[in-house]
């Protein structure tokens, strides 16, 4: 694998990128779930890092912050939100916030990231990732908000597309665009999930590899795959199947196009036996060692 402070040169697009130019890179990771953590304790699997889903350690003690402890001091590890509602009306949550901040210092969180959507209003978390519209005054609004959490935080955040099955009359621009203005704007980074862009690009008829594209490349620091559920009209991001092979052809373009990018295999329902999702992350590391040969 190419890490940071290895000397190398590799292309991206038509722009040619040197080490000191690189986002930081953990390697290939896998979401940290409670079905596995005693596998992992026992067996210290070839994982490079975990990533925990925020909200399931927001306590002040017990199991999971006991099992979060041991894992963490053999791993690195990232957290992921999805409560933040970065694209609500609501006002922002101070209390959240600095729990999340809390657990990032315990925790040395390498970076923290969210969804780039509304999780509610009026005081109610409808628990779903909720699509914006890809206007101006939503830009303005998110940006807004990102800087706050931001400058709460003491560090940039990531935002991940979520997936969609719903478009705006009102949308100005395509996704790509909004994301990228966002981003751009608000100087912060992005989680870029490759299910997702396959997902809404089969839900709403645009060309997956456009999106690639027209992300800003610089931006980009983590990579999420994952499997989904097929219903031939809609697809449902589901984080409950395998990984797909047009969506491991969509990875490998990524990579063409980003260069080495932190990556890790989501799986959320229908949970495997461990043994298979370290098989999903040997196929991630053979794309991207497989390019890296051919460079």
């Amino acid at each position: 694998m190419l890490w940071p402070d290895s000397p190398f040169i590799y292309y991206r697009g038509d722009i040619i990128m040197s080490n000191t130019e690189q986002r930081p890179n953990l390697g290939f990771g896998l979401g940290l779930r409670t079905e596995h953590y005693e596998t992992i304790l026992a067996d210290k699997p070839p994982v490079d890092w975990f990533e925990v889903i925020t909200e399931n350690y927001l306590v002040p003690g017990g199991k999971p912050l006991h099992y979060l402890d041991r894992i963490r001091a053999d791993y690195p590890m990232v957290m992921h939100g999805v409560s933040l509602s970065i694209g609500g009306t609501d006002a922002l949550n101070f209390d959240y916030l600095r729990q999340v901040k809390t657990l990032a210092e315990r925790i040395e969180a390498a970076w923290i990231s969210d969804h780039l959507c509304w999780t509610g209003v009026n005081g109610v978390n409808l628990h779903d990732l909720l699509p914006l519209p890809y206007t101006e005054e939503a830009i303005q609004h998110v940006v807004n908000r990102v800087k706050t959490v931001q400058d709460f935080l003491g560090r940039k955040i990531l935002l991940e597309n979520a997936s969609s099955y719903i478009t705006y009359l009102h949308s100005e621009m395509s996704e790509w665009e909004f994301l990228g203005a966002v981003v751009e704007r608000a100087d912060c980074l992005i989680l870029l999930d490759i299910n997702n862009i396959y997902v809404s690009a089969h839900n709403h008829g645009f060309d997956p590899f456009v999106y690639l594209d027209n992300v800003p490349a610089n931006r980009v620091q983590q990579f999420h795959i994952a499997g989904h559920l097929n219903l031939n009209n809609i697809i449902i991001d589901t984080h409950g199947e395998s990984v797909i092979d047009p969506v491991w052809a969509l990875y490998e373009a990524a990579l063409r196009r980003y260069g080495p990018v932190s990556t890790m295999i989501e799986r959320d329902d229908n949970i495997p036996p461990f043994g298979e999702l370290l098989a999903e992350l040997e196929m991630a590391r053979q794309i991207a060692g497989s390019l890296e040969l051919a460079a």
